[in-house]
C-alpha cells in the first residue's frame, strides 16, 4: 500500500452532524495525517469551504439540519461506494465513515441493516466484525443488535472461534501487535460458576477457547465479565471478546466516551467510524463534539500505516 495514499472521510447523513465533524477533523489535522492527505467524500455543497479537497458524488443532497429526507439516500450510499472502491483499487489507504441514519436509508430501499453489512457486501468480505477501540480498551461484541433473550442461542463454538480468529489476525495486521492476547468473557454471571449459573461457558465458550489455544493463539477464558475491565485486568490482554452488546459497550463507553472508535475487522480495507450517531437534535447548532471523529481518523491512519509495513 502506498504510504502517501489518502484517508477518505464520507459525509454520512447530511441532516446530521457527520459533515460538520468531518470538516472539524479535517481542520484539526490541517488536511493531512503524516504523509497521508485527507479527502472528503460527498456532495461538494456540504463541504463548500473545502471544495478542492472533495471527491464528489454525482447524486446531490439537500441538507436541512435535523430534517431527514429520503431523497438524500442516493448521495449517502454513493459516497460510501466511491470511498470503498478507491480503497479496493489502492487509490486510498483507509475509509472513515460519518454516521448514517439506517431508518431513512431503509425507507429508500437500502437492503442492508447498517454500515457494517453494506461494507461487507461491497468488499466481498465473508464476515465483518465490529470492534470498539480506544487507547484504554478494545472490545468486540460477539452478538450486536439482538434482544437479550435471543443472545444465548446465538452464542456458538463456531461463532466464538471465527470471531476470535478475525480479532487476533487484525491485532497483528492492523494494530502491529506481534503476539496479540485475547480475553474471552463468559455469558453468565461469574462465567457460569462451574455450571451452577449456566452451561454455555462449559459447553460452548471453553471448547472454542481450547481450539484457539491449540492453533497457537494466546487466548484466555471464559472469564467473569465483572472483573475483566478494571485497570490491572486490562493490562493482561490486547482485546476482549464479549458475548453481547452491553457487556462490551458499557465498559468502553464508561472509559472512553468521547474518543472511542468503531473499527470494522475482517474487511480487505481499513474502515473506522466515530462511535456516535447522527445527533439530529444538535445538527447545525455548533455543539457537535468532533473528538470521536478525530480519533477515528487518527486510528485509520495508524492502521493503514501498519498494513503498509
Amino acid at each position: 500500500m502506498d504510504r502517501a495514499a489518502p484517508i477518505l472521510i464520507t459525509m454520512g447523513e447530511p441532516a446530521g452532524i457527520g459533515p460538520e465533524v468531518a470538516i472539524a477533523a479535517f481542520e484539526h489535522f490541517g488536511g493531512r495525517v503524516g504523509a497521508r492527505p485527507l479527502r472528503l467524500v460527498g456532495d461538494p455543497g456540504l463541504f463548500a469551504s473545502h471544495r478542492e479537497h472533495v471527491i464528489p458524488t454525482h447524486a446531490r443532497a439537500k441538507a436541512i439540519p435535523g430534517t431527514l429526507d429520503v431523497a438524500n439516500a442516493d448521495a449517502v450510499t454513493e459516497a460510501i461506494e466511491l470511498a470503498v472502491r478507491a480503497c479496493l483499487n489502492g487509490e486510498a489507504a483507509a475509509l472513515v465513515t460519518a454516521p448514517i441514519n439506517k431508518a431513512i436509508l431503509n425507507e429508500a430501499g437500502f437492503p442492508h441493516p447498517g454500515h457494517t453489512e453494506f461494507l461487507a457486501a461491497l468488499t466481498g468480505a465473508r464476515r465483518a466484525v465490529m470492534m470498539l477501540a480506544s487507547e484504554k480498551l478494545r472490545v468486540v461484541p460477539l452478538t450486536i443488535h439482538l434482544p437479550v433473550a435471543e443472545v444465548p442461542a446465538a452464542v456458538s463454538k463456531q461463532a466464538v472461534f471465527e470471531t476470535a480468529e478475525i480479532i487476533l489476525t487484525a491485532l497483528r495486521r492492523d494494530f502491529g501487535i506481534l503476539n496479540p492476547r485475547l480475553a474471552v468473557a463468559g455469558l453468565n454471571p461469574h462465567a457460569g460458576e462451574e455450571g451452577m449459573l449456566g452451561a454455555e461457558e462449559e459447553k460452548i465458550i471453553a471448547p472454542a477457547v481450547a481450539a484457539l489455544k491449540a492453533r497457537g493463539f494466546a487466548v484466555k477464558g471464559p472469564l467473569s465479565a465483572d472483573t475483566l475491565f478494571h485497570e490491572e485486568a486490562r493490562r493482561t490482554y490486547d482485546a476482549a471478546l464479549c458475548m453481547y452488546h452491553d457487556q462490551a459497550l458499557i465498559p468502553i463507553k464508561t472509559l472512553s466516551f468521547w474518543d472511542g472508535v468503531n473499527v470494522t475487522l475482517g474487511l480487505p480495507v481499513v474502515r473506522t467510524s466515530p462511535d456516535h450517531g447522527t445527533a439530529l437534535d444538535i445538527a447545525g447548532t455548533g455543539k457537535a463534539d468532533p473528538r470521536s471523529m478525530i480519533a477515528a481518523v487518527k486510528l485509520a491512519a495508524a492502521m493503514a500505516d501498519a498494513r503498509s509495513r
